[in-house]
C-alpha cells in the first residue's frame, strides 16, 4: 500500500465502527493521530488480520455468556444508598428510587445497570447524563460509548465531549457524567475485556469456520464395504437399495448392513486430527473466559457434575470477577450523584448477599451460632436474621388454647 494513499480526508458525519484487529489492506486512515493508524503501525501494517467488530465478537457463545453472566448479575443486585452512622438505607433521598426502582423513564433499574455494565465490558467505558433538578438528580440517561470522546486539558481538567448523531457536539463536565470504568491504561477511558481478549476470540472464530467448512464440504463416510473381486450389477443394486431403505437416517444409525459375496467391513472411527480440534475450541472458551474472570464451569466447559463446590466457585466469582464492578459503581456515583455534604453522609452498597449464600443447612449452622447455639457469644437478634433473610417482622400471635381454655381449669366455687 502506499503510504500517501492510506490518509483522507474526515467526512462530516462520519461514523467509526469499532474494530478490535488491525485494519485490512483496503482501510484508509484520517490522519497520523488515527488512532486506527497507530495500532496498524504497531502491528506493523499486517493486514492479513481480518477486522473483527464487536459485533461479530459477541456473536461468540463465550464471549456473550461472559457479557452477559457478568452484566446480569450487577443488573439483577439491588444498590441501596445508606447511612454512614445508622447503616439504615436513606429512602427519603431521590438517589436511592433512581439507583433501586426507576433510573429515567423508559428503563428499569435492573436494564438501565446491565445496559451499562454491557457497555463498559464491551466497549470498556460506560456512560450515563446526569439530569438535575432544583440540585437534586432526578434522571440518568445512558449515552452510547462511541459518541463519547474524554479530553483532559492543560489545566487537568476533564470533559466529555458527547457529539449526538443529530446535533452539535455538546461538553459535559464530570459532574454531570456518571462513567463507569475499571481497567484503565490512561486513567481517563477504560479497556474494553472485548479487545483485549480479541486474539482468543478470533482463534475460535477461525475454529468455527474450519469445522463448519469440514461439516459443509467435508465427506462424512461412516465406513467402507471392500469386495474381493468385481460386485455384480445384480448385487450391487440391491445393496444400493438396502443402503437407502434400510440404513439411512437417524432412525437407522448404528445398524450395519448385510452383505453378500465375499464383501468385508471397514468401521471408520474420528481422526486424531478432529479430536484435536475439539480441544483447541474447548481451550479458546477457556481464554475467553480467564479474560474476563468467569470460571469454566460457568462456560459450560467442563462435563463433570457440579456438586458442592459450585458454591465455592459461586463465592470466587463474586469476589474476583464481581467485586471490583461493584467497587466501580459505587465510587463512581459517590463521586459525580452526590453533593459533598451527601458524601460525608452517604454510601453507596451492592447487597451481593444473594450470590454469597451457602446452601440452605450451611445457611442454618451459620444464623444458629450467629443467635448464640453451641455455647457462642451471639452477635445477631432474631429481627437481624429474618432482615439478613429479607423475610418481614413476623409477630408472635396469642395461643388460642390460652384464651379459651382447655377445659382443665379450676371451676369457680365462689
Amino acid at each position: 500500500m502506499d503510504i500517501l494513499n492510506i490518509f483522507r480526508r474526515k467526512p462530516e458525519a462520519a461514523a467509526v465502527q469499532p474494530q478490535i484487529h488491525a485494519m485490512s489492506e483496503a482501510a484508509q486512515f484520517m490522519g497520523f493521530d488515527d488512532p486506527r493508524f497507530k495500532e496498524w503501525m504497531r502491528n506493523g501494517g499486517d493486514s492479513a488480520v481480518s477486522p473483527l467488530s464487536i459485533k461479530e465478537a459477541m456473536r461468540n457463545t463465550a464471549v456473550f455468556r461472559c457479557v452477559s453472566l457478568i452484566s446480569y448479575s450487577i443488573g439483577m443486585l439491588p444498590v441501596h444508598v445508606i447511612d454512614t452512622e445508622t447503616k439504615e438505607k436513606a429512602r427519603e433521598n431521590g438517589l436511592f428510587s433512581l439507583l433501586h426502582s426507576k433510573p429515567n423513564d423508559w428503563q428499569t433499574a435492573f436494564n438501565f445497570r446491565q445496559h451499562m455494565q454491557r457497555n463498559a465490558l464491551v466497549h470498556g467505558n460506560a456512560y450515563a447524563l446526569i439530569i438535575r433538578s432544583m440540585g437534586r438528580v432526578v434522571r440518568l440517561v445512558p449515552l452510547d460509548p462511541s459518541l463519547v470522546v474524554v479530553k483532559q486539558n492543560s489545566d487537568w481538567s476533564v470533559e466529555y465531549q458527547y457529539t449526538p448523531r443529530k446535533g452539535n457536539i455538546r461538553t459535559v463536565s464530570p459532574k454531570d457524567m456518571l462513567h463507569i470504568y475499571a481497567d484503565s491504561g490512561d486513567g481517563l477511558t477504560g479497556t474494553s475485556m472485548v479487545k483485549v481478549a480479541a486474539t482468543a476470540i478470533d482463534l475460535a472464530r477461525e475454529l468455527e469456520d474450519s469445522q463448519r467448512n469440514f461439516f459443509k464440504n467435508g465427506m462424512l463416510i461412516g465406513g467402507m464395504l471392500s469386495h474381493p473381486e468385481k460386485l455384480s450389477p445384480e448385487a450391487y443394486a440391491r445393496l444400493k437399495a438396502s443402503m437407502k431403505e434400510q440404513y439411512s437416517g437417524t432412525k437407522n444409525a448404528g445398524k450395519w448392513p448385510i452383505i453378500e459375496e465375499g464383501m468385508q467391513p471397514h468401521q471408520f472411527t474420528s481422526s486424531a486430527k478432529a479430536s484435536q480440534q475439539l480441544e483447541s475450541r474447548a481451550l479458546q472458551i477457556e481464554e475467553i473466559g480467564r479474560a474476563f474472570g468467569v470460571p469454566r464451569p460457568f462456560l459450560g466447559v467442563d462435563d463433570t457434575s457440579w456438586g458442592s463446590g459450585i458454591d465455592v466457585l459461586g463465592q470466587i466469582f463474586v469476589r474476583y470477577a464481581l467485586n471490583p464492578w461493584f467497587t466501580a459503581w459505587e465510587q463512581a456515583i459517590k463521586r459525580s450523584c452526590m453533593t459533598d455534604i451527601e458524601r460525608e453522609q452517604l454510601e453507596v452498597k451492592f447487597n451481593a448477599g444473594a450470590l454469597l449464600r451457602g446452601s440452605m443447612k450451611d445457611q442454618a449452622d451459620f444464623f444458629a451460632k450467629a443467635l448464640g447455639s453451641g455455647g457462642h457469644q451471639p452477635w445477631m437478634d432474631y429481627e437481624e436474621v429474618r432482615d439478613t433473610m429479607d423475610l418481614p417482622e413476623k409477630t408472635i400471635a396469642p395461643n388460642p388454647l390460652a384464651q379459651k381454655g382447655n377445659g382443665n381449669e379450676p371451676k369457680n366455687t365462689a
